[in-house]
C-alpha cells in the first residue's frame, strides 16, 4: 500500500470496496425490493422507514470503527505488529460493551423512535416490528463492521467483501421464505436481515481463525489500554458523529415528507435506497482515502498521500457526472422498480432529479474527510458537516416543502446545496494543512 503506482494502488484496493458497499445496498434493498412485490405501498414504506433508522445506526457503528481502522493502519504502515494487535484486542474489547448497552437502550426506546420521526398512521406497526427485531441484532451488525474495519486497516479490502456476500445472498433468500412464503411482512424482512447478519459474522470469525494475517493476538492485547482506547474513539466519535448528524438530517427530510403524506413518504424512501447505490464510489473512496493514506503517513509518505487523495476525488467527481446526467433522464424507470403507483414514481423521479447532484459533491467532500481521518483530524469533517446540515440541508428542505406542495425537485436539491458548503470548507481546510506542514519544513531547515 506504500509503494509503487499510486492510481493502481487506488483502483486494487477501493474496487473491493465498492463491491462490498454494493453487495451492502443490494442487502438493504432487498428487504425494500422484495416488501413491494409481496405487500403495499404501507409495508412498503414501514421498511423503508425502519431500514434508514437502521442505516442511521449502522453507518455510525462504522464511523466509530474508522478510528479502529486508521490506527491499525498506520501500526502497519509503521511495521508495529504489537501496537496493531494492541489496538484490534482492545477495539473488540470496546465495541463489545458498548454494543450490549445500546442493544438495550434501542429496544426501550422504540415507540418513541416511530413517534418522532413521524410515521405515517398506517406503517406505524410495521415499522414498529422492524426496529424491534433489528434492534436485537445490533451485537452482530456491530460485530461484522469491526471485523471489517480490522481487515481494512490491514490492508485487506477483499475479505469483508466475501463476509457481507454471503449475508446478502443469505438475506434475499429468506426474505422470500418470510415475506412471501410466511407473509411475516415487515418482521419478516427485518427477521431476514439480522438472521443473515449473524451467518456473515460466523463466517468471518471461521476466516479469522483459518487465515494468516500477520498479526498474532495475545490475551494482554484484550487488557483495556486507556491511551488505545482513547486514540480509536479520538479519531471514531468525530466520524460517528458526522455520520450521525447526516442521518438526522436525512430523516428529518423523510420527517418532511412523510407529513406530506404516504406518496411522498414513499417516494423519498425509494430514492434514498437508489442513491445509497449511486454513493457505491464515494464512500468507497472515503474508505479507500482514510486507509491508505493512514498507511503512507504512518510510513512516512505525506506527498503519496496527498496523491492518494487527489486520484480518489478524479474517481468520485467522474462517477458522479455519469449517474447525475443518466438520472436526469431515466430517474422514473430506476423508481419504478420499487413501485408501481404512478404517483409515487412520479414523485420519485422528481425528487432524484435533484438529490442525484449530491453524488459529484459528496464525492468531494467525502475524499476530503477520508484524508482528514487518516492525519488523526476527524474533527474538520464534523464541522464542515454540521454547517452543511444546520446551515443548509434542513432548512433547505423545509421551505422546499413548504412552498413547493406539488413537486419534489427542490427538497431533492437540499443536499447537493449541503454538500457545496463542505467542499468549500474542507477545500480550505485542506490547503492550511499543506500550507502549515510547508512551514514547518521550512522551520526544520
Amino acid at each position: 500500500m506504500t509503494i509503487g503506482s499510486v492510481w493502481k494502488t487506488v483502483l486494487y484496493f477501493s474496487l473491493p470496496y465498492i463491491l462490498s458497499y454494493f453487495l451492502q445496498t443490494l442487502y438493504g434493498m432487498a428487504d425494500l425490493f422484495i416488501i413491494g412485490q409481496f405487500n403495499g405501498v404501507e409495508s412498503t414504506t414501514a421498511v423503508s422507514v425502519g431500514s434508514q433508522v437502521m442505516h442511521m445506526l449502522t453507518v455510525m457503528i462504522v464511523g466509530l470503527a474508522m478510528g479502529a481502522t486508521v490506527m491499525i493502519g498506520r501500526a502497519v504502515g509503521a511495521g508495529k505488529q504489537e501496537q496493531a494487535s494492541r489496538v484490534i484486542g482492545n477495539t473488540f474489547v470496546l465495541f463489545t460493551v458498548l454494543s450490549v448497552f445500546f442493544t438495550g437502550v434501542l429496544i426501550l426506546a422504540v415507540r418513541l423512535i416511530v413517534s418522532v420521526i413521524a410515521t405515517p398512521v398506517e406503517a406505524v406497526q410495521g415499522t414498529s416490528a422492524y426496529l424491534m427485531i433489528c434492534f436485537m441484532g445490533v451485537p452482530f451488525i456491530t460485530a461484522y463492521n469491526i471485523i471489517s474495519s480490522v481487515f481494512r486497516g490491514m490492508g485487506d479490502s477483499r475479505s469483508p467483501m466475501y463476509f457481507i456476500a454471503v449475508a446478502c445472498v443469505a438475506n434475499i433468500a429468506l426474505d422470500y421464505i418470510f415475506i412471501g412464503g410466511m407473509g411475516l411482512g415487515p418482521a419478516g424482512a427485518a427477521l431476514g436481515t439480522v438472521l443473515s447478519q449473524t451467518l456473515s459474522v460466523a463466517v468471518s470469525l471461521m476466516a479469522i481463525l483459518r487465515r494468516k494475517t500477520g498479526i498474532r493476538l495475545a490475551a494482554r492485547d484484550f487488557k483495556p489500554h486507556r491511551d488505545t482506547m482513547w486514540g480509536v474513539l479520538k479519531i471514531g466519535i468525530p466520524v460517528a458523529l458526522q455520520d450521525g448528524f447526516i442521518q438526522v438530517a436525512f430523516i428529518v427530510i423523510t420527517v418532511i415528507a412523510n407529513r406530506r403524506g404516504l406518496n411522498d413518504a414513499a417516494a423519498v424512501g425509494i430514492v434514498e435506497k437508489i442513491i445509497g447505490i449511486l454513493f457505491l464510489v464515494p464512500s468507497s473512496m472515503l474508505q479507500t482515502v482514510s486507509v491508505l493514506c493512514a498507511q503512507n503517513m504512518g510510513a512516512g509518505k505525506r506527498d503519496r498521500a496527498r496523491l492518494t487523495l487527489r486520484y480518489a476525488a478524479v474517481v468520485a467527481v467522474m462517477w458522479g457526472c455519469a449517474a447525475s446526467i443518466l438520472m436526469q433522464f431515466d430517474a422514473d424507470s430506476f423508481v419504478g422498480l420499487f413501485s408501481d403507483s404512478s404517483e409515487v414514481v412520479r414523485l420519485g423521479g422528481q425528487y432524484m432529479r435533484g438529490y442525484v447532484w449530491d453524488v459529484i459533491l459528496a464525492g468531494i467532500h467525502f475524499c476530503f474527510s477520508g484524508y482528514f481521518c487518516a492525519c488523526g483530524l476527524s474533527g474538520i469533517s464534523f464541522i464542515h458537516n454540521c454547517l452543511s446540515i444546520i446551515c443548509v440541508r434542513i432548512p433547505f428542505s423545509y421551505f422546499a416543502s413548504k412552498y413547493f406542495t406539488d413537486t419534489l425537485f427542490p427538497m431533492g436539491l437540499a443536499s447537493p446545496a449541503g454538500s457545496a458548503l463542505s467542499v468549500i470548507v474542507c477545500a480550505a481546510a485542506f490547503f492550511w494543512l499543506v500550507r502549515r506542514r510547508e512551514l514547518e519544513r521550512q522551520l526544520e531547515h
